[in-house]
């Protein structure tokens, strides 16, 4: 039996540029070792995620920015935010390729397909968006689909390849299956609470489910029912999102006390789950 890897207990390296709060980072596809940050300064910056060097500053957004997805190829990005406009990027000449408008509020997340040729946001305006990227649909300025049945903002989304799971401050996950052309929606609830974050397992069939009640849940996707429920730290005022450590040994969470926190993914009941804190300020 191969055990994970421990989790790391010190700081490797700290990103400094941005003027104000970070709002989202994103590491490279694949092996590369970059780092994509996005922030309250309206800037998107690439660091070299070995020793911490600023590669490029990526300059148009008039808003905050909330969101970043990168492409499989890490030849381009998209990124969002307070402009009501998904913006996307070429790497290399550091420039837009194309500004896509259509929500009525700010975007709070946008996500590639697996090869970037759609992209998908989720708004403020209680919709989710999907838009074609190929060259010859480019001159096509309209949504593809509109997803519209969440009745509060659109905070988080995945694509997948037959799939678009999203989560919304009303406190719903919805699962839409576009080639069966069904909804699946679970309540996080009562009361409501606001879903921040979704994040599946690498096969598919568990998500886990970030909400603004200091839980993260682990759901069965095919039938809603929850697997796990993670505590102990404190969420109930900002958007954090959960992730799973390498080999979906644990889950890790930030919080608003500063502390980073590690906790074991077997599921089990939520009394037994095992969860340690570590202060990184």
């Amino acid at each position: 039996m191969v055990l994970p890897p421990p989790l790391p207990r010190s700081v490797h390296v700290t990103l400094n540029g941005h003027k104000g709060p970070v709002n989202v980072a994103r590491y490279a596809k694949g092996s590369a070792k970059y780092i994509l940050t996005g922030g309250q300064d309206r800037t998107v910056r690439l660091w070299n995620a070995g020793h911490g060097g600023e590669i490029k500053t990526f300059t148009a957004h008039g808003y905050e920015v909330l969101s970043i997805t990168v492409s499989h190829d890490n030849a381009k990005f998209a990124s969002s935010g307070g402009d009501r406009s998904v913006f996307l990027w070429d790497v290399a000449t550091g420039v837009t390729t194309r500004r896509i408008a259509g929500h009525m509020g700010k975007i709070y997340t946008v996500e590639f397909n697996e090869d970037a040729t759609v992209v998908a946001s989720g708004s403020f305006d209680a919709s989710v968006r999907l838009w074609d990227l190929r060259p010859f649909r480019a001159i096509n300025r309209q949504a593809i689909q509109v997803l519209d049945e969440a009745r509060d903002a659109v905070q988080t989304l995945h694509v997948g390849s037959t799939t678009i799971i999203t989560g919304s401050v009303d406190g719903h996950v919805r699962t839409y299956d576009l080639r069966k052309g069904e909804l699946r929606s679970d309540f996080m609830g009562p009361p409501i609470d606001p879903v921040t974050s979704i994040v599946p397992t690498q096969d598919g069939q568990t998500i886990l489910v970030t909400t603004l009640d200091s839980h993260i849940r682990l759901m069965d996707v095919s039938t809603g029912k929850m697997l796990n429920d993670f505590v102990g730290h404190s969420n109930t005022s900002y958007r954090c999102r959960a992730c799973f450590s390498h080999g979906e040994a644990n889950v890790i969470c930030g919080d608003e006390n500063g502390q980073i926190w590690g906790k074991g993914a077997t599921p089990k009941s939520s009394s037994q789950s095992s969860s340690e804190g570590h202060n990184m300020d």
